[in-house]
C-alpha cells in the first residue's frame, strides 16, 4: 500500500513540473526529446521484465485469439464513445457529415484507448497482486491493447499524411518482432542482472527515437523491449535488482506525468486549416465537465472484460480486470503529442489532454479498488473453506 501511495505522489509531482516547468525553463522544449527518451528507457526495462515474466502454452494457441479479440474491445470501445461525443456534443451539426472533422476526432480520441501497461504492473506489482489471476490475464491485455492502439495508429496517420514507405516498414517490424519472440520463447542465455535489462533498454529507447528522427513515423519500445523479455532465459533476480527495479519504476512514475504536453498555453502548435483548432473557447466550467463526462466514457468503455472469463474467474475478480484496464499513460500522451504534431487543437485537445491528466491522477484510487476487490474475493475464498 506504501509503494502506491509513493508512486501516486510521484506521478503528481511528475504532472504538476509538466505544467510548471516550461514557464520557468525558456528553453524546456529543448528538454523534452532528452525526457521522452528517458521515459522509453524506463518503460522499455518495465516491458523487458514482463516479458521474461510471461509463459504461453504453444499447444492452446486458441485461448489468445479470444484475449486478443477482449483487448481490442477494450481499445476499440472506449475510442469510439470518445470520438462520438467529439462529433455530436462538442461539434455544431453542421460539422456532423464533415470528412475533416472525423479524420481529426479520430486520431485525437485515439488517447482514450491504450492503458499504460508500464504504469499498470509496477501498480500491481507495488500492490502485491504479482502473483494473481488479475495481474496474469491483465499482463496479457494491456499488451495486446497498447500493441492494437499502436497498429491503428498506422492507417490513421495515412488518413491525415498519406501513404509512407516508413509505415510499411514499422509493420513489418512489428510483425517480424513478434514471430521472433514465439520462436525463441525463453531461449536466449544473455545477461539479465538489473545493470543489463537497464543497458538494453536504453538502447532499444535510443533505436526507437532514432528511427523517429529518421523516418517521422513513431516505433514504440512496447513491443521490442517486451519481446527481448520473452526470448530472455528467466532467470532469479537478486535483492540488489528488486531495489534498481523499484527505482525505476518510481522515476518512471515521474517522468509519465513530465511526459504530458502542457495543456495551457503551448506555443508550438504546426500551422494549419485543422477544424478542431479553430473551434470557439469555452469557458473552464464547460471544459470542466466535459473532462468530466469524457473521462467516465473512456473508462465504462473499458468494462468489456467483465463480461468474459466467467469460466475462469469471479464477478469480483472481472470487475477488478476490468478496472485494471482504466490506467492510461504515456502511449496515450503519445497520441496527443502526434496529434499537436499534425496541427490539431483547440478546446477538444485541451478537453483530451485534461482527462489523461485527471487518469493519471487518480491510478492509485484505481489500484487500491483492485486491491481491495482481490483481497475481499481471498477472504471469501478463506472463509469458505473454513466453513
Amino acid at each position: 500500500m506504501k509503494k502506491i501511495i509513493v508512486y501516486s505522489a510521484l506521478l503528481l509531482v511528475g504532472l504538476i513540473c509538466s505544467q510548471l516547468l516550461p514557464s520557468f525553463i525558456p528553453s524546456y522544449s529543448k528538454l523534452q526529446p532528452v525526457i521522452m527518451v528517458l521515459t522509453m528507457s524506463a518503460l522499455a526495462y518495465i516491458m523487458i521484465n514482463v516479458g521474461r515474466e510471461f509463459e504461453i502454452d504453444k499447444n492452446n494457441l486458441k485461448q489468445y485469439r479470444w484475449d486478443y479479440v477482449v483487448a481490442m474491445t477494450t481499445a476499440t470501445f472506449p475510442w469510439i464513445a470518445v470520438v462520438v461525443y467529439f462529433i455530436f456534443v462538442l461539434m455544431p451539426p453542421e460539422l456532423w457529415s464533415n470528412v475533416d472533422a472525423w479524420k481529426e476526432t479520430l486520431v485525437i480520441g485515439r488517447f482514450a484507448a491504450p492503458t499504460s501497461a508500464g504504469v499498470l504492473f509496477a501498480m500491481l506489482t507495488a500492490a502485491g497482486l504479482g502473483a494473481t489471476w488479475v495481474f496474469n490475464k491483465a499482463r496479457i491485455l494491456a499488451i495486446f491493447d497498447d500493441l492494437d492502439t499502436v497498429l491503428l495508429m498506422i492507417p490513421l496517420s495515412i488518413l491525415v499524411v498519406g501513404w509512407q514507405p516508413a509505415l510499411g516498414l514499422t509493420l513489418v517490424l512489428m510483425f517480424g518482432l513478434l514471430a521472433l519472440g514465439y520462436r525463441y520463447l525463453h531461449l536466449w542465455s544473455i545477461p539479465s542482472s538489473a545493470s543489463a535489462v537497464l543497458g538494453y533498454a536504453v538502447v532499444i529507447a535510443v533505436v526507437c527515437e532514432l528511427f523517429y528522427l529518421r523516418s517521422g513515423v513513431h516505433f514504440e519500445v512496447l513491443l521490442p523491449a517486451f519481446v527481448l523479455g520473452c526470448m530472455m532465459k528467466s532467470q532469479h533476480e537478486s535483492a540488489s535488482d528488486q531495489q534498481l527495479s523499484s527505482l525505476i519504476a518510481g522515476v518512471f512514475m515521474v517522468l509519465v506525468g513530465l511526459s504530458l504536453p502542457q495543456i495551457f498555453g503551448s506555443a508550438d502548435i504546426t500551422a494549419s486549416d485543422s477544424i478542431t483548432l479553430s473551434m470557439p473557447a469555452m469557458s473552464l466550467a464547460e471544459i470542466t465537465y466535459h473532462v468530466v463526462v469524457i473521462s467516465i466514457i473512456a473508462n465504462v468503455g473499458k468494462m468489456f472484460p467483465l463480461f468474459c472469463y466467467r469460466k475462469e474467474a469471479s464477478l469480483r475478480e472481472r470487475l477488478a480486470l476490468s478496472i485494471s484496464m482504466w490506467p492510461r499513460g504515456e502511449v496515450g500522451a503519445g497520441v496527443l503529442m502526434i496529434s499537436l504534431g499534425y496541427g490539431f487543437g483547440g478546446p477538444i485537445v485541451t478537453i483530451s489532454m485534461l482527462s489523461l491528466a485527471l487518469n493519471l491522477v487518480l491510478t492509485g484510487v484505481f489500484i487500491m479498488v483492485v486491491r481491495k476487490l482481490i483481497l475481499n474475493e481471498r477472504q471469501e475464498g478463506e472463509s469458505y473453506e473454513k466453513a
